[in-house]
């Protein structure tokens, strides 16, 4: 049974607060809560050892090895207090082991947190710097910083290996482009990501992958990882236009339907449009995408080809060779229709990721990369409370059209 702690009485309250007369006298740098967290952690500490000892200071030794106080050493914690000098009480044989503030500890428990989000942001080692002595009143340097975002590195790459559920209704993946430093020069790196609806219809990062440039053989490598961390089935892979992309999962996975993004495909083909003509071009392929059937969608593809093929050859192409990887869209009632026709499930989880990278010119290394989209990531993922929208209306469809597959 928990016992409620007394809070302070009034009396108290006004000693402590006698001589009070601005927020400095509180808060500041020389502030009453300043010594009043000094004096109770020491004292805690005397509690600590008194505990530890078996006797109260000046009493009498009562262990039975004769073990006693040896006057006190001092170390500084580092905090929302700013720098606080605390006195550590010693024993003769070196055996007391603090629990309130352990040994070599020298911030306060959450300072590192702070550290932590600071960088998940995107600040960089100078920023969070100047932010905590501008916040707090303390100094801390480059390698406490880097110190405290190296120690997420395990848990990344614990992360990364973590086993997966063995379906995945829907998979999207897709690549954005960062600037690392590489063997002394800056190069355009490739960072793969794949993000999946699971059967509750919650977003679930699967993993995070680093390359030299983006490509369809290290697509392969990623599906093969996720099939080895146990993904037995993808009912549906949504991609966008990279050759070769959809072969390498369904080389993995070969039941998995392909579909290529519709948005991606309208993009890249509004490319070759002037600004006078893209509204109508951008309203006559939406007549494609928009159809019943992929019959119809081919009837409308046939009549945009007569309307702007002379003029625009390289769209019509575009959805002509892409085909087979757009019709797939067409195979669901709407309720799936209207998760799987576009990427941007994972394009505004790279939208977010490239607000962060934005103002570092380019990182020193894969690892910096990799724990900064992490814990970025990690921010990101807390606002996906909620499954997608219309999850159980595209549940119940995947539970007919797959039930063979449902696990």
């Amino acid at each position: 049974m928990t016992v409620a702690k007394k809070a302070p009485s009034p009396d108290l309250i006004d000693q402590l607060m006698a001589g009070y007369q601005k927020p400095e006298d509180l808060l500041g740098e020389h502030g009453l809560l300043k010594q009043i967290t000094k004096a109770f952690v020491e004292r805690a500490l005397q509690a600590e050892m008194e505990s530890h000892l078996g006797h109260a200071k000046h009493d009498a030794v009562t262990n039975p090895t004769g073990n006693a106080r040896n006057g006190k050493s001092t170390k500084t914690l580092k905090g929302e207090f700013g720098e606080l000098p605390i006195e550590i009480p010693r024993d003769r044989d070196g055996s007391f082991e603090p629990q309130l503030i352990p040994k070599h500890q020298t911030r306060w428990s959450g300072f590192d947190d702070k550290i932590l989000s600071l960088y998940a942001r995107g600040m960089t080692v100078r920023e969070i710097q100047g932010h905590l002595e501008e916040m707090y009143g303390t100094e801390v340097s480059p390698s406490l910083i880097s110190s405290v975002t190296d120690a997420v590195i395990d848990e990344v790459k614990a992360w990364q290996v973590r086993p997966l559920d063995a379906l995945y209704p829907i998979v999207y993946m897709d690549c954005i482009h960062v600037k690392v430093r590489d063997s002394g020069a800056v190069r355009a790196k490739a960072v793969y990501l794949a993000l999946g609806i699971n059967l509750s219809g919650e977003k679930e990062l699967l993993g995070i992958w680093i390359a030299q440039t983006e490509g369809a053989k290290f697509w392969l490598q990623v599906v093969t990882e996720l099939k080895n961390r146990g993904v037995a089935d993808i009912f549906i892979a949504c991609v966008d236009g990279l050759k070769g992309f959809p072969e390498a999962i369904e080389a993995v996975y070969p039941k998995t339907a392909v579909q290529l993004c519709i948005v991606h495909m309208v993009r890249y083909s509004l490319n070759y449009v002037g600004w006078k003509l893209r509204k109508e071009v951008a309203a006559d392929l939406r007549t494609i995408y928009t159809a019943a059937t992929a019959d119809e969608a081919e009837k409308r593809l046939n009549e945009f080809d007569e309307k702007w093929g002379k003029d625009y050859a390289a769209i019509v192409n575009s959805w002509r060779n892409n085909w087979a990887r757009i019709i797939p869209f067409f195979d669901y009632p709407p309720e799936i229709r209207k998760v799987i026709y576009t990427t941007n499930a994972i394009e505004s989880v790279n939208m977010s990721l490239r607000k962060i990278t934005k103002n570092r010119g380019s990182f020193p290394n894969d690892d910096a990369l990799l724990k900064l989209f992490y814990l970025a990531l990690n921010n990101i993922s807390k606002k996906w409370t909620m499954p997608i929208r219309d999850w159980k209306a595209a549940l119940n469809q995947f539970t007919i059209q797959f039930d063979n597959r449902m696990r």
